[in-house]
């Protein structure tokens, strides 16, 4: 039996702990351990900030996180559509590489299946699964 949850997430970057608790919840309730759990939290972060300011001309309005959970295995996608921002002109992520790619080389490292399409208008999707070791 496959589980679907799916969350509607304002692009402020004070969200995403919030998203990678509950993803992390969800892989836990799973069977992931806690390593494995800490591995799909670290890669959903890092996947809402690519798409919620990674690049952009402010802060996504919304983005989507949707999980889908089944017997040892977690896909996670994270979408952003449009181009509608919240503080269009700003700078954003100070601190982070312009085009986020340390952060898609963790989701790559961390993550056993990935996919990054960057390639639409302002649109973002990062697919990423993980399997759990003991299934």
């Amino acid at each position: 039996m496959q589980d679907k949850i799916e969350m509607t997430i304002p692009g402020k970057p004070e969200y995403i702990s919030a998203v990678r608790l509950a993803v992390g919840s969800i892989a836990y309730s799973a069977g992931f351990d806690v390593e494995e759990t800490a591995d799909i939290k670290a890669a959903v972060g890092e996947a809402c900030q690519l798409v919620s300011c990674h690049a952009l001309e402010g802060f996504a309005s919304v983005y989507t996180v949707k999980c889908t959970v089944e017997k040892g295995k977690i896909g996670i996608t994270v979408t952003k559509s449009g181009n509608e921002f919240i503080t269009k002109g700003d700078k954003r992520c100070l601190n982070c590489p312009e085009e986020g790619e340390i952060g898609k080389f963790l989701i790559s490292t961390l993550m056993d299946e990935v996919r990054i399409d960057c390639s639409r208008d302002d649109s973002r999707t990062i697919e990423m699964v993980k399997k759990a070791k003991q299934a």
